[in-house]
């Protein structure tokens, strides 16, 4: 059961949620995966309103974004068990199946092929209306130096997905 929600309603709560640890779900070629975010914007252009999210270039994730441009956001609310997001943050979905090692029960989307996760029931259902490749010389240096050259890995592709379905799973 799906309760549908305007998401902008849901703007602090998806918002605090993003910052406290979220998922990212993505679906393609029959696999699905999801990783860890704590970033990602909610916003309005051309009159649509907007998620975007921000993935690192050698991801997994990326590369499954690029071979389907939907994806589901999916937000804590009470009761989830943020351990989730440490373990599906620290294990690549190249190498493990991170939906049957943490338990996660998938539901089938609205309107696009990725399912949402019932643990972390408010989701937003989103198709990439533009993507972005961060660059380099634009980012304060000071960020740069913080963010990207300690290890970290490299810049972000910006995913830019408009909102097409929002809802708590019940």
């Amino acid at each position: 059961m799906k309760k549908q929600i305007n998401a902008f309603d849901y703007a602090e709560a998806i918002v605090k949620g993003i910052a406290k640890g979220s998922l990212l779900t993505t679906k393609a070629e029959g696999r699905v995966n999801t990783m860890a975010i704590s970033w990602g914007t909610l916003g309005v252009e051309w009159n649509k309103q907007l998620f975007t999210t921000f993935v690192r270039v050698e991801r997994f994730t990326r590369e499954m974004l690029d071979k389907n441009g939907e994806f589901t956001v999916n937000i804590p609310m009470e009761g989830s068990d943020m351990s989730v997001v440490g373990k599906c943050g620290s294990v690549s979905g190249r190498d493990a199946d991170k939906i049957a090692d943490n338990n996660l029960t998938l539901v089938e989307g609205e309107k696009v092929s990725v399912p949402a996760i019932k643990e972390f029931p408010l989701t937003l259902e989103c198709r990439v209306t533009y993507r972005q490749l961060q660059d380099d010389e634009a980012i304060a240096p000071e960020d740069l130096e913080k963010f990207y050259k300690v290890g970290y890995g490299g810049t972000h592709i910006a995913y830019v997905g408009e909102i097409v379905a929002a809802y708590i799973v019940e």
